[in-house]
């Protein structure tokens, strides 16, 4: 006789529930160093601009995330047990290392800095320590952290790159069996000024770079579950914030300005928004045909030809 499916412990629910409300995941403020190497350099546009939802995780997912963490704190405690000298906080600070680039837009956060790796004990390396999963892990030792995880090796070299580093030490670790290993890897000023220069395009760019493809069945866009998906092949709108309003500016510094009220807005402006937005043309779904300056209205073309007033008249009506 089959066994009978468990049913899931109350217990167990409560806990993955709290977890999901304790992680609630906020809009990326900047973009990430982590995932410069994205592939699609319009998902990097739709995050950055909060034109939807931030992605969300299950308890499960994030627990996963939990065990990454407190596992590389433990790598570095190995290495120092080696006698590797890691410095995980930046002594100007005290705090973790922060890289900062495109006007304040772009940052990252490093793992550490290491001297004494034994195979170059004087050259300073950049450290990034990740768990893997088992196929991940087999997949690494077999090709090499370029060629198995290309995004993180395009995190390495900007952050070799913002802090005049020559080397990083890349130690992985095997989820299940304890396992390591570790790479060298070259500091590559080709790569790492392509990946700057791609941070800049997304942050200067006011219109959605091109789509990775433009099939909605591709595996980055459908298999991946990419959280740009509705906006980017279904027809959706983007939200209504202070970043997909095209009367924003980004300044030096971090800053977001708003033209129409002539302040610099907080983050907490940003995701509040207000009665004057005009979505940027390239987040609405259909074709621009006619703006009011007057007014303050922007008239698209929709699918179905039917025709959509953004601005005022919005707010005496429906309004996606």
């Amino acid at each position: 006789m089959a066994a009978l499916p468990q049913a899931i412990s109350p217990t167990i629910a409560a806990i993955e529930a709290a977890i999901e409300f304790a992680e609630e995941r906020d809009f990326d403020h900047v973009v990430r160093g982590s995932s410069i190497g994205h592939p699609c350099e319009r998902h990097l546009f739709y995050r950055f601009r909060w034109a939807h939802q931030p992605e969300k995780f299950d308890g499960r997912k994030l627990r996963l995330f939990h065990t990454g963490h407190a596992e590389e704190a433990r790598m570095i405690v190995w290495l120092d047990m080696a006698g590797v000298n890691v410095e995980s906080v930046d002594p100007a600070t005290g705090q973790q290392w922060e890289v900062v680039a495109c006007n304040g837009h772009f940052k990252g956060h490093l793992d550490g800095e290491a001297t004494g790796i034994i195979e170059a004990p004087v050259v300073r390396h950049l450290l990034e320590c990740k768990t893997h999963n088992a196929k991940s892990f087999e997949q690494l030792k077999r090709c090499g952290v370029a060629v198995s995880k290309p995004e993180h090796v395009a995190q390495m070299q900007v952050y070799m790159h913002l802090r005049g580093l020559t080397r990083a030490f890349y130690l992985a670790k095997h989820k299940d069996s304890d396992e390591l290993h570790a790479e060298r890897v070259n500091y590559d000023a080709a790569h790492a000024s392509a990946l700057m220069a791609k941070a800049e395009r997304i942050v200067a760019a006011e219109e959605a770079p091109h789509k990775v493809s433009s099939d909605p069945n591709y595996f980055l866009c459908k298999a991946f579950n990419c959280a740009s998906y509705g906006i980017c092949h279904a027809g959706d709108f983007a939200l209504r914030n202070c970043r997909t309003c095209l009367q924003v500016e980004i300044r030096p510094g971090g800053v977001w300005h708003c033209h129409k009220h002539q302040v610099d807005l907080s983050i907490e402006d940003q995701r509040a928004g207000c009665p004057n937005h005009l979505f940027l043309p390239t987040l609405v779904p259909g074709e621009q045909v006619d703006a009011d300056e007057r007014s303050e209205t922007v008239t698209y073309r929709l699918p179905g030809d039917v025709e959509w007033v953004d601005g005022r008249a919005t707010v005496e009506r429906s309004a996606p």
